[in-house]
């Protein structure tokens, strides 16, 4: 079993600090090791960057190790035995991963996987060192990346986000079917009406499947 492969929006859990939203359990595809999101003081969610081939199992690596990751899967087309096939691959080969700054230097410079995995650096910040920081990704992005992207639907697409066509710059949130709750702005994406979630720091949005605009409610911020 794939890590978060077969994901689902659960139930309302309190501790998650969301009103109508809960992380799915991660499952290591090697040991069946199940590890549920908790919210935590010292914990960030971290970008690490995985090597092609590879981001499977650096996420069962931290999975095992008693930490929670998620791997926003996104269809692709790819080509196996000379036949182009529709495939679920990792969004830009990313592990999120709910960790501590210790552990993630853990898993990037000394783990077994480490040759896998290096962080995704945010270059959009400098740091007191003058260096470009690990990227760090807001429990709201995330909230929004994993109802976007845990349905799996074929439709849901990656895209440049500062290459998108938006039709105004109002955030709204979806108000009903499957993509219910999420929110970022409209654009035409493949000649449709699509809601677009920014990404933070990869200038990467991720398009829900087609949305109709009497589903749509703007956001006051």
């Amino acid at each position: 079993m794939d890590a978060l492969n077969n994901a689902s929006i659960q139930e309302p859990q309190p501790s998650l600090g969301f009103t109508s939203f809960a992380f799915p359990k991660a499952k290591s595809s090697q040991t069946g090791v199940s590890v549920e999101y908790a919210p935590a003081v010292d914990k960030k969610w971290f970008v690490l960057r995985t090597l092609f081939g590879h981001t499977q199992q650096v996420a069962d690596m931290i999975i095992e190790s008693g930490d929670y990751v998620y791997l926003a899967m996104i269809w692709r087309d790819g080509w196996c035995d000379g036949k182009k096939h529709r495939m679920l691959k990792p969004m830009m080969n990313l592990v999120f991963a709910y960790i501590t700054p210790e552990q993630a230097e853990h898993y990037v410079k000394e783990s077994f996987e480490s040759r896998f995995v290096t962080f995704y650096y945010d270059h959009f910040n400098i740091n007191s060192l003058g260096f470009n920081p690990p990227l760090t990704v807001s429990s709201k992005s995330m909230e929004l990346l994993v109802r976007t992207t845990a349905l799996q639907d074929e439709h849901v697409m990656q895209v440049d986000y500062s290459k998108c066509r938006f039709m105004s710059d109002d955030i709204v949130r979806v108000t009903y079917g499957p993509f219910e709750g999420v929110e970022g702005r409209v654009a035409r994406v493949s000649r449709q009406t699509r809601v677009v979630v920014y990404i933070e720091g990869l200038n990467a949005g991720i398009t829900t499947a087609y949305i109709p605009r009497h589903y749509l409610e703007k956001v006051n911020q």
